[in-house]
């Protein structure tokens, strides 16, 4: 994906949250998906695995579709070589399925890796460290695509 005109790269890993916060509050999808490696993992919607590109652009589009806003403050990163674990505590506020206000919050695991341009994409996501994966989501996570 080449990054359009006028929008930051993840320079750092830090940078990640950071960024996903500006684009998904500017319900830009698209942007979004820069920041995931093709076949990157998202534990989300919760109970469910979202593997690659084009099944987390099906995600997020849904998800985005009731203009959420979100803000985050960013966790120190730990880094080893070309991985690092990010993580941040975020709060979003929406509409819920009823139509009230909701407001919600968690805490994220991201792993990304340095990119050959030196930028930094995720891999796996977890929206909600706090959420816990059935045995089939957590094989998912675990098993290679070819695998």
């Amino acid at each position: 994906m080449n990054v359009p005109m006028g929008h930051d790269r993840a320079t750092r890993p830090e940078d990640l949250g950071r960024l996903f916060v500006e684009r998904a509050n500017a319900g830009d999808v698209e942007s979004l998906l820069m920041l995931y490696e093709p076949d990157a993992v998202l534990h989300f919607p919760p109970g469910h695995v979202t593997r690659g590109v084009d099944a987390i652009r099906e995600v997020f589009t849904q998800f985005l579709a009731s203009r959420p806003t979100f803000s985050v403050d960013i966790k120190p990163t730990l880094s080893c070589g070309e991985l690092a674990l990010t993580s941040s505590r975020w709060t979003m506020k929406g509409t819920g399925p009823d139509g009230q206000p909701l407001t919600m919050g968690g805490t994220t695991a991201e792993v990304a890796r340095r990119q050959p341009d030196g930028t930094w994409r995720w891999v796996i996501d977890e929206p909600d460290a706090g959420a816990e994966l059935s045995e089939d989501d957590a094989g998912a996570v675990g098993r290679h695509p070819a695998g």
